[in-house]
């Protein structure tokens, strides 16, 4: 649930059977010629193509939209029929945009496999709904923070034949269910991140006879809520407290790192602090105004990954001391991400999401020190000015399916917590549920999980899963200093 500019403060039966068993090598090849093509920092070629499919499916021969995708292609003779489907997280990142990372993660999984990466209608090169309020300029120029409905609705100016109601998780799935008859698969495994996970509940859903497996990393529930991430983001900072509390070396370096955080905090809501520095990502003298608000983005953020993780009581202390080039450059850092498409972002959580975010549960979500309600604030200002359809009640109802799922969680997570993925966990009777103590958003990117994903994939034996290497990892130490010495 990653925005790459904190613009929102951080911001399948008895059919699925038999087609498995009349699946064979011949019917794994696509129905239609695939071009070569390159996708950025992967040297080889891979196949490419686009698929034409309706804007509104209710009506088909209205406004067609062009769905990107690409196959990485197995590596070994006698690969498997069913390909990995990759589903992007966001809502709003490209799924072929993250082909390296996908590439390395699940290497063991391509020896055998095709991987399929279908960038979701609104991202990457599937019409996409870029607002281009990802430039630094926009954001950290400003002498006071951005009004970010405006800033929505200058990005909403920008489609005037698009009918953004229609991009929505559903019509995601018949996009991908399109693309999958189109290239001949007559079976996928899943594997969906974050918003990927509510994407592949939604396609075991309205496709089971079409999934094989599916993975969920990082599991976001049909029937919870996202955007409010304030009180997961307080409970994930609280357990970084805790655990430098916990470490000699960490507690002596950042005695009363709470507190430190709230003066901090309370320091720059009472003054933020106008700074000339370098652009973080183009290297041009630029204006930045350190706000309470992009302090906080900053730090909600960076409890995502184990490696920016582990620097955040250094960034916080620094920071209060008044040396700012830590914030910057863990800022920079989550910038260089791979691009949100806002407008996809905004398509699907104002009308899926934002909706049912009651009175009660936007109070209980605000009610912290880490960030308050900066998160969902924001999604609301956003949504306020965004054009929003209502959605039938059953999209959110938990997904029944006794399809084979793995599930997996991070203790730390700071947007998705284990929580969630035990509520998806009740109505998947044949599914096993994995949590990394050391592990925090997306497991598989740095835990060994990528590996189980692997094993599960090929023998669909859940409980046979051997996750004591998740049970032994190691915590990243904290970095100490400015030499990145931690401990």
């Amino acid at each position: 649930m990653r925005n790459k500019r904190f613009i929102a403060a951080a911001l399948v039966s008895m059919l699925a059977f038999t087609a498995s068993a009349q699946t064979n090598e011949q019917s794994a090849q696509p129905s239609a010629p695939l071009e070569a093509c390159y996708l950025s920092n992967i040297s080889e070629q891979v196949l490419c193509g686009q698929l034409s499919v309706p804007e509104n499916y209710d009506q088909p021969q209205g406004r067609q939209i062009a769905i990107n995708y690409a196959v990485l292609p197995a590596v070994n003779e006698n690969k498997k029929p069913d390909p990995l489907l990759i589903l992007a997280g966001g809502p709003g990142q490209a799924a072929t945009e993250l082909a390296a990372m996908i590439n390395r993660m699940f290497s063991d999984v391509r020896k055998q496999r095709d991987i399929l990466l279908i960038d979701q209608r609104g991202t990457g090169q599937s019409n996409p709904l870029s607002c281009e309020v990802s430039h630094v300029d926009e954001l950290i120029k400003a002498d006071e923070d951005v009004a970010l409905d405006r800033m929505a609705g200058e990005c909403l100016a920008r489609y005037t034949e698009e009918d953004l109601t229609q991009y929505h998780t559903v019509n995601a799935i018949k996009d991908f269910e399109a693309v999958r008859e189109h290239l001949g698969y007559a079976q996928v495994n899943l594997y969906g991140g974050s918003y990927g996970s509510r994407a592949g509940l939604v396609y075991m859903r309205e496709a089971p006879q079409s999934v094989r497996s599916a993975t969920l990393d990082a599991v976001a529930p049909p029937e919870v809520v996202v955007g409010p991430f304030g009180a997961h983001g307080a409970q994930s900072f609280d357990l970084l407290v805790e655990r430098c509390a916990a470490s000699q070396k960490c507690n002596e370096t950042f005695p009363n790192l709470k507190q430190t955080y709230l003066q901090t905090l309370k320091n720059l809501e009472d003054k933020p602090v106008p700074l000339q520095v370098n652009d973080p990502l183009t290297n041009e003298p630029t204006d930045i105004l350190i706000t309470a608000g992009r302090f906080t983005s900053v730090m909600r953020v960076g409890l995502y990954h184990p490696t920016t993780r582990q620097m955040l009581p250094y960034v916080i202390q620094q920071t209060n001391t008044g040396n700012y080039t830590p914030l910057v450059g863990l800022m920079g850092s989550i910038m260089s991400q791979s691009e949100m498409y806002m407008g996809l972002t905004l398509s699907v959580l104002c009308s899926e999401d934002l909706p049912r975010a009651t009175d009660a549960l936007l109070r209980a979500d605000a009610d912290n020190d880490f960030i308050g309600s900066r998160t969902a604030d924001a999604f609301i200002d956003m949504c306020s000015v965004w054009p929003q359809a209502l959605r039938p009640e059953a999209w959110f109802e938990p997904v029944y399916s006794d399809i084979p799922a793995l599930l997996l969680s991070g203790r730390y997570d700071p947007v998705t917590p284990p929580t969630w993925g035990a509520l998806a966990a009740q109505t998947l009777s044949n599914s096993r549920h994995l949590i990394a103590p050391q592990g925090s958003h997306t497991i598989a990117g740095h835990t060994c999980a990528n590996k189980l994903v692997g094993e599960f994939i090929e023998t669909l034996e859940l409980e046979a899963l051997d996750d004591s290497c998740l049970q032994q990892q190691k915590p990243a130490p904290f970095v100490l200093n400015a030499n990145g010495k931690g401990l």
